[in-house]
């Protein structure tokens, strides 16, 4: 058996494993590039202890780690039963096994570069720091609670609730949107901003299929009276939260309040599966006090990174200033 095969059997029995670890998520984020997986297994037993997914890349005769599109945690996922019963606390010995273990894999692979974003709460980023890979501090905002609807409402700020109040006479729906018509909406309105979409429509329709097949996604939308979309969201989860993923809104009815009525239908769905909301992707100032502004939380995360060939810190500069002109 394969480590992939043993890894797909392995997420079965991880029930808190986010929705970005699941082979088919990385089946559609890495069509045509291709993914795998490292594993640690305890010797006596051949359970499995921890996993690494990672998108295997290629320039030349350059070979690096990075995150796939669309994906906004990765790195090491470790077996939930080597939680203490307190819920909280790591057994330190089995974990620093595992990132030992683990990082003397990715040592193996030869690579040039490694780069991973670390789901919340994850403690592997501080081990790997002691080995000498690099930290960055990230940020996601969320709404953990969501039981009293009202409440939730109540923490928008004034700015949020006036923009709800505009948009009495707009429609919010869920599936009315299919993912043709999303792709195309998305990318005509960056257009017309003079902005290029990150995603071709193959990747986000193969992404939406495999996700609907799973029944993981869903793309919530807003409308006017006689049908015209004004804005839109896919939206994806799995046993615990619910991200809104990827999101557009017509320039030409930013003044509507569309965007605000998009976001209340978000969590009132997240409330509906009884699960936390995801903001997902608040690394950029403006969009980071957007979403504080319906009262979403803060909560840290750590991208891990390390140049294995120094002289590989230049081509990498010059590859993510022309991948940023590109969008």
């Amino acid at each position: 058996m394969s480590n992939k095969e043993r890894y797909a059997e392995w997420c079965g029995e991880q029930p808190a494993i986010p929705v970005f670890f699941q082979p088919w998520w990385l089946d559609a984020v890495c069509a045509g590039k291709g993914w795998d997986v490292l594993l640690v297994i305890q010797p006596r037993s051949e359970r499995i202890l921890a996993a690494l997914p990672y998108l295997t890349g290629k320039r030349y005769w350059m070979h690096f780690i990075l995150m796939p599109q669309q994906t906004p945690v990765g790195g090491i996922w470790l077996d939930q039963s080597l939680l203490y019963e307190n819920g909280s606390t790591w057994d330190k010995e089995t974990l620093q096994t595992v990132c030992d273990d683990l990082f003397r894999q990715l040592q193996d692979l030869n690579l040039h570069y490694y780069y991973q974003h670390y789901a919340i709460g994850n403690p592997c980023p501080q081990v790997l720091q002691s080995k000498g890979m690099r930290l960055r501090e990230r940020v996601t905002y969320r709404l953990e609670d969501l039981s009293d609807l009202d409440k939730v409402i109540n923490g928008f700020s004034r700015n949020k609730k006036r923009q709800l109040q505009k948009a009495l006479s707009l429609h919010a729906e869920r599936g009315k949107v299919n993912a043709e018509d999303f792709y195309r909406f998305h990318r005509d309105v960056l257009s017309a901003k003079r902005r290029k979409i990150s995603y071709s429509r193959e990747f986000f329709l193969v992404l939406e299929r495999k996700a609907r097949r799973q029944n993981q996604c869903e793309i919530v939308s807003i409308h006017n009276a006689d049908g015209a979309l004004y804005a839109e969201a896919f939206v994806v989860w799995d046993n615990r939260t619910m991200y809104y993923l990827i999101a557009a809104q017509d320039h030409e009815h930013e003044d509507s309040g569309a965007m605000a009525l998009l976001v209340l239908e978000c969590i009132k769905f997240a409330r509906e599966k009884g699960l936390v909301f995801d903001f997902e992707g608040s690394m950029i100032s403006g969009v980071a006090k957007h979403f504080k502004q319906f009262g979403a939380t803060p909560s840290m995360y750590y991208s891990v990174e390390k140049f294995y060939r120094r002289w590989f810190a230049i081509p990498y500069w010059f590859y993510r200033l022309f991948t940023f002109r590109k969008r």
